[in-house]
């Protein structure tokens, strides 16, 4: 939106930041038009997202103005990049990046997708037909780092803001991970913590379990463990089969992917250590 302002801070707690950050923008001319804050009682931490309207004539000086006055060592971010830039790692199943791909290719996405990579070809047609590269990348017959090796090297001329893991089913080296860290997004076909790895669907029919759920989640060196962003679940009962569990799964993947990128899109979520505060 034109004139408009957005400012995401985080730093150790105190008493009367929101007045300061308030003074401050008023001294810059700028109105408060929403404003979302969170304490983490526990590690003594303050978020928030502000959105202003009002032409910001210098935004060196405001993020000044702000650090003279807020604690020491406090992140201040101002007018992140309006326009996400995405790469989308697959393998082959298309269910996620066939909904990412319809979003962008009708503009309700509000991201860029740059590029898809995929460690086997299944879905370079598919995705070439929204005029988007697809780099084919396989794993077979080269060490895990060298296939890594290549995979990093197709991403990075992208410099994307997020890499969206559609789906790619390849457990990415801590090395890997720490190169992209804070970008790598993974969709997980369960509702974490419970059922991680392999064959989520066979664990919870083996299990009786009642709901089914999908995880988007940020991706760290422990496998299925990083900071959460969003879950979603859909109640089953004992007449669900596998296949079927499997096919109602899907849908709340896709749901829950395209709903996380919409919030990172937006800059609605801060990471919080093992956590994520999500703006909504």
């Amino acid at each position: 939106m034109h004139n408009q302002t957005l400012i995401l801070i985080q730093c150790k707690d105190a008493v009367g930041l929101v007045a300061i950050i308030s003074n401050v923008l008023a001294q810059h001319q700028l109105n408060i038009v929403a404003m979302r804050e969170f304490v983490d009682e526990v590690d003594h931490k303050f978020f928030v997202r502000v959105v202003c309207t009002g032409p910001l004539s210098d935004k060196v000086r405001l993020q000044t103005d702000l650090s003279a006055q807020l604690p020491d060592s406090t992140q201040i971010t101002i007018n992140p990049d309006v326009q996400k830039k995405l790469v989308i790692l697959v393998t082959k199943e298309h269910h996620c990046l066939a909904d990412i791909l319809v979003r962008y290719y009708f503009k309700t996405l509000q991201a860029d997708v740059a590029a898809v990579i995929g460690n086997y070809d299944t879905l370079q047609q598919f995705t070439e037909k929204f005029d988007i590269p697809f780099h084919y990348i396989s794993h077979e017959g080269i060490t895990k780092e060298a296939f890594e090796s290549n995979l990093a090297e197709a991403i990075k001329p992208y410099q994307p803001d997020y890499i969206i893991l559609a789906k790619f089913m390849r457990i990415l080296s801590p090395s890997f991970v720490s190169q992209f860290k804070g970008k790598l997004v993974n969709i997980h076909h369960s509702f974490l913590p419970a059922f991680i790895g392999a064959n989520p669907y066979q664990q919870a029919h083996d299990r009786g379990v009642k709901i089914i759920g999908a995880t988007a989640h940020y991706v760290t060196d422990d496998l299925d463990e990083g900071p959460i962003i969003v879950q979603n679940t859909k109640s089953i009962d004992h007449s669900y089969d596998v296949q079927r569990m499997r096919t109602a799964g899907k849908e709340i993947e896709k749901a829950v992917l395209v709903r996380a990128i919409q919030l990172l899109t937006e800059d609605r979520v801060m990471l919080n250590g093992n956590k994520t505060i999500v703006f909504k």
